[in-house]
């Protein structure tokens, strides 16, 4: 323990040491050097490659794009869920018919109309034409049918809208993968 001690006092421990200093600060040094000298051959590599533009703040700006294209889709698919949803209520569905109700009348003047919406709720118009008059009867539909007693012109418009196939759905691609 002895040597120990007066090797750590000796002259030669601190000329070895100011050594392994002098070594340690001159690899930093280069170090250093080759660290800026791969910086700017990695700077003029990446003008380069970008035509004179820095590639690495192209691809910045191009993935800040992107994010951006990304919010306005989801709030674009937000937008169209939302209306869908809206669309449901509104009449989607029509079916006509035009028929003579009375004989001494020469063409199909009088119809039956079912405006219905995507659950086959809405209203059945109904209008009959006379020489001397005409009327419009409207009745109420739910689930694609009345609580009013139908004829059978309003119950053939209503089975046309039901079967038409004017819906249209907003459809999420993103689901469908």
């Amino acid at each position: 323990m002895e040597n120990i001690i007066e090797l750590l006092r000796s002259d030669t421990f601190l000329i070895i040491y100011a050594v392994l200093g002098i070594a340690l600060f001159i690899g930093y040094l280069i170090n250093l050097i080759k660290i800026s000298s791969i910086n700017k051959k990695y700077n003029k590599f990446m003008k380069k490659l970008g035509n004179g533009n820095n590639i690495e703040e192209d691809l910045e700006n191009y993935m800040y794009r992107v994010s951006k294209v990304e919010k306005q889709n989801a709030e674009i698919l937000d937008f169209c869920q939302n209306i869908e949803e809206d669309v449901s209520g509104c009449i989607q569905k029509v079916g006509i018919v035009r028929y003579s109700a009375f004989k001494d009348t020469g063409s199909d003047l009088s119809f039956a109309l079912a405006l219905l919406d995507e659950n086959n709720s809405g209203v059945v118009l109904n209008g009959i034409y006379s020489r001397e008059m005409s009327n419009i009867y409207a009745k109420p539909v739910e689930n694609g049918k009345s609580n009013y007693t139908i004829s059978e012109e309003e119950k053939q418009a209503i089975e046309k809208a039901i079967q038409s196939k004017n819906i249209y759905h907003v459809k999420d691609k993103s689901k469908d993968n």
